[in-house]
């Protein structure tokens, strides 16, 4: 095996962790989770994501390597009300809409057909607080926030890829320098899994469980394929929903949130710089699976780590990992002028944090979204009516 191949994996592995790390972190912190129950979430998701990635890579060669939902982890965090025991029910609801997907074609095609626009504004809606979040953290702790801004910008503009783990190196030292963080934890620790017995409310099951889903398949499965199919590798989409909604739905039940293909770390081990010979790449799963597999040990390591950090140093860092995701979503969200309108609404809603009838905002910006597309598009078909009797008799 070519170091190259080893090389690839491994800045995969530290790309994908590092960067959304805190975000695990904070979305267990966000639903009450324990120091040993938080360690257990990310373990389990480790455990999934190496699962997924070294059977899809070997049973198929090409590199599709998985990872955890960072769109759902940051729409976990914005969750308000709920406990873990809650949040596994909706976990393995998500799951089970996933393996779906994988089994029942009229599902997939209905989520194909939900409008770009309004999944993307729900995703945008989702990522802009904690962007925001990030300049709110600047206010309250600007000797350790401000610094880091500069320091991420001046970094991205080199090396997007390592922007935030540089930020989260340095944030830590610099935390440590100005008497934020006294007692760091860095002992090595074995995780053990903490089992969460599920509990299925409805309102958490329509506020919580069915956007996970969604944004786990528009932010991140979508995306996955499209940059496999960018390096010209044929991805068995329903063999991947299969696998990954399979590894999710085991590992929910220790805490776990969704797993799925990867984009920005796919597109690491995709590039020519991991392998001359596409046909090879695939090799590049198997060495990032056993990498997940190592951080998922020692995910209590970690954990143990976070918990000692202050809060605006692990919102800031959640924050500027979300910045590029916010762009492109964004991005997607108003490129047509049509359904614009609709997608400022999707956002809008989302992002306010409202919850009504125990059910959060994602799923009311989704619902204000398609209600104010579907008006606009009765508007347009009257208004094609309206008008074609003029047209005939000119």
């Amino acid at each position: 095996m070519r170091l190259s191949i080893v090389n690839a994996a491994l800045v995969a592995v530290l790309v994908g962790f590092g960067s959304t790390i805190a975000l695990v972190v904070s979305a267990a912190q966000a639903l009450g989770a324990t120091e040993a129950q938080t360690a257990s979430w990310l373990a389990m998701i480790c455990l999934a994501t190496a699962a997924s990635t070294a059977v899809l890579s070997i049973r198929y060669r090409i590199p599709s390597v998985a990872a955890w939902s960072t769109p759902g982890a940051a729409l976990i965090v914005g969750t308000t009300g709920i406990g873990m025991a809650e949040a596994v029910g909706a976990f393995l609801a998500a799951a089970g809409l996933i393996v779906l997907t994988a089994a029942a074609k009229p599902l997939g095609r209905l989520v194909e057909r939900l409008p770009v626009a309004v999944a993307a504004a729900m995703l945008a809606g989702i990522l802009l607080r904690f962007v925001l979040e990030v300049f709110v953290q600047a206010g309250v702790e600007p000797a350790l926030v401000i610094p880091l801004v500069l320091l991420f910008l001046a970094i991205r503009a080199v090396s997007p890829s390592w922007a935030v783990i540089v930020v989260l190196i340095a944030g830590v030292l610099l935390a440590r320098i100005l008497g934020l963080a006294d007692n760091l934890v860095l002992a090595p620790r074995l995780t053990e899994p903490v089992l969460v017995r599920p509990v299925f409310e409805p309102g958490v099951l329509i506020g919580l469980g069915l956007p996970l889903y969604l944004v786990t398949m528009a932010g991140q499965n979508l995306p996955g394929y499209a940059v496999l199919r960018s390096f010209g590798y044929a991805p068995p989409t329903r063999p991947i929903l299969l696998v990954t909604g399979l590894a999710s739905a085991a590992t929910a039940p220790f805490g776990a949130h969704t797993a799925n293909l990867s984009a920005i770390t796919a597109a690491i081990c995709c590039a020519p710089d991991a392998h001359s010979d596409p046909a090879k790449r695939w090799l590049t799963g198997p060495v990032y699976a056993l990498g997940y597999l190592f951080l998922g040990l020692f995910a209590a390591s970690f954990v143990a780590l976070f918990a000692s950090l202050p809060a605006a140093l692990i919102a800031t860092i959640a924050g500027l990992a979300l910045i590029s995701p916010l762009v492109v979503a964004a991005g997607s969200a108003l490129r047509g002028e049509t359904d614009r309108f609709a997608a400022i609404v999707t956002l809008a809603v989302t992002a306010s944090g409202v919850s009504l009838l125990d059910t959060g905002s994602a799923f009311w910006g989704l619902l204000a979204g398609l209600t104010v597309l579907g008006l606009d598009r009765l508007k347009a078909r009257l208004k094609a009516r309206l008008t074609k009797p003029d047209e005939t008799a000119d």
